[in-house]
C-alpha cells in the first residue's frame, strides 16, 4: 500500500489519476482464446491433423481433451487474471454427443458454453473454422472454384453467425464473430481476380441474413501469407479493408498477419475514421504468424497507447491469438492476458491531456520529456494494487498456483 500511495502521488504530480486508471482498466474486457488450451484441436474432429497453415509446436503435457477439462483450465487461468473478460471459441469446440459436420452446427451445440459463461460472468466470441477439414484440403474454401465446396463453407459461416447472435442475446454482451480463411496458393497463380470475386460473392451471401447488431458483430480477418499460401492469399488486407468499409463489417487486424516491419498499431486511427468498430488479434509474431505468447514489448505498448490515447476502448475489441504447446498452457494464458492489461494500464496512467496540449502548442521538447519520463514511472506499484483489489495474486505469486494445478490436475492427463 505504501508503494502504491507513493506511486499515486508521483502520477498526480504529472496530471494522472491512478484511481481512475484502475477503474477504467477494470472495465476493459479482453477475449481469451480457447485454442491455446488444447493446441487448436477442438472437439468435433479430435483425430484430424491441423491444416490450413495452422500449427501448434511443442509437446508440453496436460493439454485439455474434453470441454470440461478446457473449461476447468480456463477457470484456473481466470482466477489469476484481474477483471471479468470474454472467451473466444472456434466452431470445432462444440460440446455435443451428436456426430455433426460444420455445415450442421446450431446454437444448441454450444449451450454448455453459454451456461458456463453465465455462471462466471463472461462473454463469448466466435469463429467459423475453415481449416483442418477435408473440404479445405485444396487450399480454397469460400473462394473455391468448386461450387459444392464453396456452398459447404458458406453454410458453415452462416450458421456460425447465428451461434454468435445466440451468444450475444443469452449473455447480454455483443459477440464478435470473426471470419478467417486460409485460401491461397503456394506458387504464383495466373488468375488472382477470380478467387477474390468468388470470395466477395460468398461473403455477400453469408452476411445477407440480418442479425441483431447489439448481439453480433461481424468481422473479417486478412493475412499476408501462410504455410501453403506463400505466394498468394485471397483474403488480403486490401481485400478485407475494402470489403469491410463498403459493407459495414469490422476489420480484424492480427499482429502477426503483416510484413515483419509492418505493425498494426499505426493502422488503428486510420481505419476507425471509416468504421464504427474493429477487432484486434494480439499475438507476438517472431517470424510472421508464429503466434508466440504475448510479451510486454514495444508493439504491444503502442497498440495499447493507440487504444487509450485516442479514446477507442469502446470501439476496439481486443482478443489474444497464440498457440504455444512448448510451455504450460494455463501459464501462457495468464502471461498473455496480464501483459495485455499491463500495457493498457501503462497507457491509462499517462497524462494524455497534458501531452496532447504540449503537442498542439508545438512544445515538442516537453512532449518528449514527458514521454521519456513515463517509461521510468512506478506503474508496477499501481498494477500490484489493481491485482490486490481484484482478488488475484500480484507479482509472480500466480506461478506457484499454476505449478500446483499442474501437479494436481494436468499431470494426470495422458
Amino acid at each position: 500500500m505504501k508503494l502504491y500511495e507513493e506511486a499515486k502521488e508521483r502520477y498526480a504530480a504529472l496530471g494522472s489519476d491512478a484511481e481512475e486508471a484502475m477503474k477504467r482498466l477494470a472495465s476493459i474486457k479482453i477475449s481469451m482464446h480457447c485454442w491455446q488450451g488444447d493446441d487448436v484441436k477442438g472437439f468435433l474432429f479430435r483425430d484430424r491433423e491441423l491444416s490450413g497453415g495452422i500449427q501448434a509446436t511443442g509437446n508440453y503435457p496436460g493439454a485439455a481433451r474434453t470441454p470440461d477439462e478446457l473449461r476447468a483450465d480456463m477457470d484456473k487461468a481466470f482466477s489469476l487474471i484481474p477483471g471479468k473478460h470474454k472467451v473466444n471459441l472456434h466452431s470445432t469446440y462444440a460440446d455435443t454427443e451428436e456426430s455433426i459436420d460444420l455445415d450442421a452446427i446450431e446454437p444448441r451445440h454450444y449451450a454448455s458454453w453459454v451456461q458456463w459463461a453465465k455462471e462466471h460472468g463472461l462473454g463469448l466470441d466466435f469463429n467459423p473454422t475453415c481449416f483442418s477439414h477435408e473440404k479445405a484440403e485444396s487450399g480454397y474454401t469460400l473462394s473455391s472454384a468448386d461450387e459444392g465446396i464453396r456452398r459447404f463453407w458458406i453454410e458453415h459461416c452462416r450458421r456460425s453467425r447465428r451461434v454468435g447472435e445466440y451468444f450475444g442475446k443469452e449473455l447480454g454482451q455483443k459477440c464478435v464473430t470473426n471470419v478467417w480463411i486460409p485460401d491461397g496458393s503456394k506458387d504464383v497463380p495466373v488468375d488472382r481476380y477470380a478467387p477474390r470475386l468468388r470470395l466477395k460473392e460468398s461473403l455477400d451471401e453469408i452476411f445477407a441474413e440480418k442479425l441483431d447488431p447489439a448481439a453480433n458483430l461481424d468481422a473479417v480477418e486478412s493475412k499476408l501469407f501462410g504455410i501453403g499460401s506463400e505466394s498468394y492469399v485471397v483474403g488480403s488486407h486490401e481485400f478485407y479493408m475494402g470489403y469491410a468499409m463498403k459493407n459495414n463489417v469490422a476489420v480484424c487486424l492480427d499482429a502477426g498477419h503483416f510484413h515483419p516491419t509492418e505493425v498494426i498499431s499505426n493502422k488503428l486511427s486510420s481505419l476507425l475514421l471509416f468504421s464504427d468498430e474493429m477487432l484486434l488479434h494480439v499475438s507476438r509474431p517472431v517470424r510472421w504468424d508464429s503466434d508466440h505468447v504475448v510479451a510486454l514489448d514495444d508493439e504491444l505498448q503502442e497498440i495499447a497507447n493507440e487504444v487509450i490515447r485516442n479514446g477507442l476502448a469502446d470501439r476496439i475489441h481486443i482478443g489474444l491469438d497464440f498457440f504455444d504447446a512448448s510451455i504450460n498452457r494455463v501459464a501462457a494464458w495468464v502471461i498473455g492476458m496480464r501483459n495485455m492489461q499491463k500495457a493498457l494500464l501503462r497507457a491509462l496512467l499517462e497524462p494524455t491531456a497534458v501531452m496532447k496540449k504540449l503537442e498542439l502548442d508545438g512544445d515538442y521538447t516537453a512532449r518528449l520529456a514527458y514521454l521519456e519520463e513515463m517509461k521510468a514511472m512506478p506503474w508496477q506499484a499501481v498494477w500490484d494494487e489493481f491485482c490486490e483489489r481484484q482478488g488475484v495474486p500480484a507479482g509472480l505469486a500466480w506461478l506457484d498456483e499454476v505449478r500446483g494445478y499442474e501437479k494436481k490436475i494436468l499431470a494426470e492427463r495422458v
